[in-house]
């Protein structure tokens, strides 16, 4: 699975879904809905730069706190591919894998991307491509790049079950 787009970078460490996606907006359940509210308690802002393909770039422990599934379906929605970061917390990540959205970790990609650096991820091998020059990141799990590929956890089970 290869995912590419020009670089959104998050500043920041230890970003909290809460910021990331306010508690008031919780009963938006619709991902188109939820776009207008993405970054509302961080930085509005970055949501004018989420334009065309789109791969965030985050610093450390990013999706610590409650870890809301709103975060990734809400990007996702606003055109986010990715998601590349020095970290993650272990629940953010999860999500992400299971509603579709790659998250890779790759401490030295993220520190090398700048706003709007062309970015390209390599899931399977472990590449991340900033500007031409590539790092390596830990490639993604055969089972995960399964649930990634058919869409997510659901569709992954889904298909599962009906080889049963």
């Amino acid at each position: 699975m290869i995912v590419s787009g020009k670089a959104v970078p998050v500043p920041g460490t230890n970003i909290d879904t809460d910021v990331l996606y306010p508690g008031i907006y919780l009963n938006i359940d619709d991902p188109e809905l939820m776009k207008p509210y993405l970054f509302e308690g961080l930085d509005p802002s970055l949501r004018d730069q989420l334009v065309g393909d789109t791969v965030l770039v985050v610093g450390e422990n990013f999706g610590m706190g409650s870890s809301r599934e709103h975060v990734p379906l809400a990007m996702k929605a606003s055109g986010v591919r990715c998601v590349v970061g020095s970290s993650f917390a272990r629940i953010f990540y999860r999500n992400c894998i299971n509603l579709a959205l790659p998250a890779i970790t790759c401490p030295q990609a993220a520190q090398a991307a700048k706003p709007g650096s062309e970015i390209s991820v390599d899931a399977a091998a472990g590449k991340v491509t900033v500007d031409g020059r590539e790092f390596v990141a830990a490639p993604v799990p055969p089972f995960m790049l399964e649930m990634l590929e058919r869409g997510g956890l659901i569709p992954w089970a889904q298909h599962n079950l009906s080889r049963s």
